[in-house]
């Protein structure tokens, strides 16, 4: 299956949830106190998102891009304003469907290239009806 957008968000910018911000780093063997290392608050909305003007949310559907870390069911933050270049992770339409793909300039040419083998990259040519909306800065997922 390749992948898909299944749904688009907008951020509530409304909201302020502010957490702890732990800034030592966790150890994975022998446990020790954290609560004398808390240095600041920590607000999603102000990490996550630069441009709150230009960024939305999707929703992942399928596999093309597992090997990027971007699985069947991910939460995307997408930012309008950065420019699509080069190995970036974008959310493109072509001829009116929405994708999930990073671009590659190989050669000269445009292409939008899965990161699963079983996928094959797409060569954007002048007949396709391609944008890119938006350049994917952060995944979020359930472990």
């Amino acid at each position: 299956m390749k992948t898909k957008i299944d749904k688009i968000y907008f951020p509530d910018r409304s909201t302020k949830c502010a957490r702890p911000v732990f800034m030592v780093p966790v150890s994975a063997g022998f446990p020790s106190p954290a609560e004398d290392y808390i240095e600041d608050q920590l607000d999603l909305n102000k990490y996550l998102i630069k441009h709150p003007a230009a960024t939305f949310f999707v929703k992942v559907k399928g596999d093309s891009m597992i090997d990027a870390g971007i699985h069947s069911g991910d939460i995307l933050i997408v930012d309008r304003a950065i420019d699509p270049g080069n190995k970036k992770v974008v959310i493109a339409v072509i001829d009116g469907e929405l994708t999930l793909k990073r671009i590659r300039m190989i050669k000269g040419k445009l292409f939008l290239v899965p990161e699963n083998e079983n996928y094959k990259p797409v060569e954007i040519t002048e007949e396709m009806d391609f944008n890119v909306w938006g350049v994917v800065t952060n995944v979020i997922h359930k472990l």
